[in-house]
């Protein structure tokens, strides 16, 4: 079940509050905080420009004198239409349209039309184009306005407001079902595994009878549910250990997820490079299925479709990117002095996959395939330390950088609120169950 709550009435009627992580004690501990309305977005007659004073007569008041309102006409913008085909239909003829784009500020912008998209004209009394509106998205427009005898662009951005909405649920199949049933979108769903999936396998460590909870971002527009925004909290029970995740954002302005003592939620590896099952896992007295001897399997096998993206699971540099015997077509990274990790059989590299290049910790480096000595296609892959192989998914992973010792005393702080935030957030929900049976 997913709920909106005032922290501080107890009341499920929404109401705007601010909800940036880096906000202190004081949004817990008084009334929300009405956000200031988004700038409207006009979409019928208005106003070729800014209304001027007209000049003041003895004895009168000023009076303001309003520009004649303007006609409107808007397009869908489909596959295969043109900003020119665009003009033609409004009825303005190419020479006008070369004119906007060589307008000054964002007018050029104009050019970059997408499907989906509206486009819309706008005319005064004489039928002379006087405005265009280019709508990327209810968040994104491109405004152009003749202004004397040339056109002026600027891009308007809104912001929507955003409410704080709460969620929890018990898992009784799989994560994803249980966070559908609980009310979240798969973009959270796959948010929420990605923040502890440094710590559980959600292929294989997860149980029935685990559960969750989150606090999240609601966005919304004009009053209406636009979407949602970012984890803000989230609390996970695996197997009855309890793991809380903060979104904290320090005096930096740099965001991550930590543990409730500074940690951090991410590890300095992945500890799957694929989100796919395991075919064969790590066993130094496995029988080669080729061969048919023992051999050991110094890595971990996971299958999944040819062409399915594979990550580099930590920072580092390509040490090996080529045909390597058995394994096919090979990537090797190596992690500062001591780790490496091998991926094999891969169908191809990712752009820009070559000897001596830094990867970033999640980057695309190659694509599940069938290269090399195999019976079907999967990813082979290898942890190493001081060149041992290691079991991947049993290998005790270093932790990325923790809070930092300067922003401590402000986290310890933050980290106190949030959790409070969780517990009033718990207790209404339950009470909520309660009164509804559910």
């Amino acid at each position: 079940m997913s709920i909106n709550l005032d922290l501080e009435t107890g009341e499920t009627r929404p109401a705007p509050v601010r909800t940036a992580p880096t906000k202190q004690k004081e949004e817990i501990q008084q009334a929300a905080e009405t956000t200031p309305a988004p700038a409207r977005v006009e979409t019928a007659s208005t106003p070729a420009a800014t209304p001027t004073a007209a000049p003041e007569t003895p004895g009168q008041q000023p009076s303001a004198v309003k520009e004649p309102a303007l006609t409107w006409e808007r397009f869908a913008i489909q596959s295969g239409d043109t900003l020119s085909g665009l003009f033609s239909k409004a009825g303005y003829n190419d020479g006008l349209m070369l004119k906007v784009i060589h307008g000054e500020g964002d007018a050029k912008k104009v050019q970059r039309l997408f499907a989906g998209e509206t486009i819309a004209f706008g005319k005064n009394p004489d039928g002379e184009l006087a405005a265009i509106r280019l709508e990327r998205s209810r968040l994104k427009q491109l405004e152009i306005t003749r202004q004397n005898d040339t056109f002026v662009g600027k891009t308007v951005t809104r912001e929507p407001t955003v409410e704080p909405a709460f969620a929890s649920g018990v898992i009784e199949g799989s994560l994803y079902v249980a966070a559908r049933e609980a009310g979240l979108n798969d973009r959270l769903a796959m948010e929420l595994a990605g923040i502890f999936g440094w710590d559980i396998d959600f292929v294989y460590d997860v149980r029935k009878g685990d559960r969750f909870e989150v606090v999240y971002e609601d966005l919304y527009l004009d009053g209406e549910k636009y979407g949602t925004g970012r984890i803000l909290s989230a609390r996970f029970v695996n197997r009855g250990e309890d793991i809380i995740a903060l979104l904290y954002t320090d005096s930096n302005g740099e965001s991550d997820y930590y543990a409730p003592d500074g940690s951090s939620m991410r590890k300095a590896f992945l500890r799957t490079p694929i989100n796919a099952r395991v075919s064969s896992p790590f066993n130094l007295q496995r029988r080669h299925p080729v061969l048919d001897v023992v051999r050991p399997h110094e890595g971990t096998d996971y299958a999944a479709p040819p062409g399915t993206p594979i990550k580099a699971a930590g920072d580092g540099r390509v040490r090996f990117a080529g045909w390597k015997g058995g394994y096919g077509r090979t990537v090797v990274l190596q992690h500062g002095d001591n780790i490496t990790t091998l991926y094999a059989h891969m169908r191809g590299l990712g752009k820009g996959i070559a000897n001596g290049t830094r990867v970033k910790q999640g980057q695309t480096i190659g694509y599940v395939g069938s290269s090399g000595m195999v019976t079907g296609p999967h990813l082979h892959y290898e942890f190493r330390v001081n060149g041992s192989p290691r079991n991947s998914r049993r290998v005790a992973l270093p932790d990325a950088k923790p809070v930092p010792k300067q922003e401590m005393a402000r986290f310890k702080q933050f980290a106190e609120q949030q959790i409070a935030q969780f517990q009033i957030y718990r207790r209404h929900h339950q009470q909520l169950a309660m009164a509804t049976g559910n």
